[in-house]
């Protein structure tokens, strides 16, 4: 009998947590909603052009810095005493 192939898992802990991901996906869905609203009213003097798309633009890629800077100090406490352990 042919045995499959088994998948090994490596121990090593993910890069970014979990609300990580979420707020980076978040922050790409305002950048991206951001250029199509100020590609919806296609114009150069427009109120959403000019002030709004700009501004839901610029927190996306502040939310983005923030998920990329954001470290969770409770998990790598309880993984240093696990190994510790």
């Amino acid at each position: 009998m042919a045995k499959g192939k088994q998948s090994k898992t490596d121990d090593k802990p993910m890069f970014f947590s979990a609300f990580n991901y979420r707020l980076i996906g978040v922050a790409i869905l305002l950048i991206v909603g951001g250029f199509a609203a100020m590609l919806a009213e296609n114009e150069v003097h427009g109120f959403i052009s000019l002030y709004i798309s700009p501004l839901v633009i610029l927190a996306g890629y502040v939310i983005v810095i923030f998920a990329i800077m954001k470290h969770d100090r409770d998990e790598s406490d309880s993984k240093d005493q696990e190994v510790a352990a």
